[in-house]
């Protein structure tokens, strides 16, 4: 399914840049309110929906608001909330006034606090009551004006507080110019998995490349896109700007939850969705229901693809699509619908390059595993870099290419295949080992919920793999049970020497597993030793 829009009158002589009513967020909130007045543009998990119509009115009146509080084009305006209806509010109304909207993790404290606080420059915070505590305990840098959504009561902290409901007018100054396709729409900080979180500079042109019409063109305007992740990440506030510029809809749902994803999937009548990381193994792991057809979804972005992706085709029956992306770039490889090729990303896209290269920034041959840059053929579809850190911009983009700091191989036919981040690589007794093909292969046992596969020091030389396991609920991992299944579906130097089972993973708080502590802790008291307990394997049985 495709979008077509109409021709219009051209707003750029360069035909590389879409005109200012296709892309950039205030235009296309008043395009699609006239164009499409009685449209639901988001329907909220409670079943409450908002047309174009009664949307434009909700962002007009919050950015007069905002307006009186004195935020003005170019200011960047922070925003602590989890998802729903203040959220998605407060994201197009910062938008609205041509202002930046950047929004925090709510699980941030302490030092990660300050860190983005210090770093976003923002004097004005849409905050949650009951995160305003948390502000006590930090130096506040710039910030000036606190406005709290609906909710209970905050501690009084020194800084002036008003309440958001009480914001607003259907008055406002003009701005000073023209939003810009190239103008910052957001920052959106990364996980901070190998260093302080770094604030990626979007412009409404990058965001709408990320996924957009001519991104994604299996996604149309007909679509409703059932959107499970936080605001505050690309995943949770990409689809709503997108489906925007389709002048389509989203599924407003607050968090993902196994059990209730198809039921609210149905209410909902979302047609698109995407599974993030283990959501898809969640899903099929449930016991098999006489609903698991009863959906409108037709489609599923499933990142990473999964070995089962066919069987959850023939169970769900949804098309399954698979892309790369990170919060930097804008989806440069992308699948057909439900793709053969075990593993793949799928391939590039047009109008972006993609290289693999060596260390030296050298292309490696096809076939050989090396680093991903990505560039595009039109300005600004990509990141304008990291805010306040221009040596973090500057490594990025070394020789005008953005190095992602992933680890792929290309076949023969184009095809990309995710191998490692570059920092998490594995190398035993002569062999690279991909941590996310063995991730992969651990969570197919039926016990596993979720894996995180590390390097550990080796007596002979290099690593030894180490696997770090969850259980699924209600179920127990056995070691050697483990060990055994790994034995007969892995390579020999794959198998895991060392396997430590947790009730969870450490995350970061946009829910990245924090390998880097995992490897600190590295072989506790609690791991269990395939070697020690007898299980050895010897390299002449596996090979031919």
């Amino acid at each position: 399914m495709t979008t077509t829009l109409a021709a219009r009158p051209r707003d750029f002589s360069d035909s590389r840049i879409p005109n200012r009513d296709e892309c950039v967020l205030r235009y296309l909130v008043d395009r699609w309110a006239s164009e499409r007045p009685d449209k639901t543009h988001v329907i909220f998990e409670d079943g409450e929906e908002w047309s174009y119509a009664e949307l434009r009115r909700r962002v007009v009146d919050k950015a007069a608001g905002l307006q009186r509080l004195g935020v003005r084009q170019g200011d960047y305006v922070a925003a602590w909330l989890p998802s729903g209806r203040d959220a998605l509010i407060a994201f197009y109304a910062i938008n609205y006034l041509g202002a930046i909207f950047v929004p925090f993790n709510t699980a941030y404290r302490g030092n990660l606090l300050a860190h983005v606080v210090a770093n976003s420059g923002a004097k004005v915070m849409i905050v949650h009551p009951d995160l305003v505590e948390r502000l006590a305990e930090i130096d506040r840098a710039e910030l000036q004006q606190l406005v709290l959504v609906t909710g209970g009561t905050a501690p009084d902290i020194g800084l002036p507080m008003v309440r958001f409901d009480a914001l607003g007018g259907d008055m406002l100054d003009p701005l000073e110019r023209p939003i810009e396709p190239w103008d910052i729409q957001s920052i959106i900080y990364t996980s901070g998995t190998t260093g302080p979180s770094k604030g990626v500079l979007s412009s409404y042109l990058h965001m709408f490349s990320n996924a957009g019409p001519e991104s994604w063109p299996m996604v149309g305007e007909d679509d409703r896109y059932m959107c499970v992740a936080p605001i505050f990440h690309i995943g949770g506030m990409g689809p709503p700007f997108v489906m925007l510029a389709r002048g389509a809809s989203v599924a407003l749902i607050e968090s993902f939850s196994t059990e209730r994803f198809w039921e609210i999937a149905r209410r909902t009548q979302a047609t698109v969705v995407f599974l993030l990381g283990v959501m898809a193994t969640f899903l099929m792991k449930r016991d098999p229901s006489p609903d698991d057809r009863n959906h409108s979804v037709r489609a599923a972005f499933m990142v990473p693809l999964t070995d089962d992706a066919a069987a959850f085709t023939a169970r769900f029956g949804i098309d399954i699509y698979t892309i790369f992306n990170m919060t930097e770039i804008s989806s440069p490889v992308v699948s057909e619908a439900n793709p053969v090729k075990r593993g793949t990303c799928g391939k590039v896209r047009p109008h972006v390059e993609v290289r693999l290269v060596d260390r030296f920034d050298c292309e490696v041959p096809v076939g050989a595993i090396g680093e991903m840059l990505v560039r595009t053929d039109r300005p600004w579809a990509m990141n304008s870099g990291y805010n306040r850190n221009p040596e973090a911009t500057a490594e990025a983009w070394a020789n005008g290419w953005f190095h992602t700091g992933d680890a792929f191989r290309r076949d023969e036919d184009g095809y990309f295949y995710f191998v490692d981040r570059v920092k998490d690589a594995i190398r035993r007794r002569g062999e690279n080992i991909s941590s996310f093909e063995v991730e992969l292969e651990v969570c197919a046992h039926p016990d596993v919920r979720e894996a995180a596969a590390i390097a550990v020091p080796s007596e002979f030389s290099e690593d030894e793999v180490m696997v770090v396991v969850a259980p699924v609920p209600g179920r127990t991992i056995i070691h050697e049970e483990l060990a055994v299944f790994l034995m007969r579906e892995m390579p020999y130097f794959m198998v895991p020497r060392y396997i430590r089972i947790l009730p969870e993973l450490p995350k970061t708080p946009s829910a990245k597993v924090l390998k880097g502590d995992l490897r600190k802790e590295g072989i506790t008291d609690d791991t269990w030793d395939r070697e020690k307990a007898g299980m050895r394997i010897r390299r002449e049985v596996f090979s031919t």
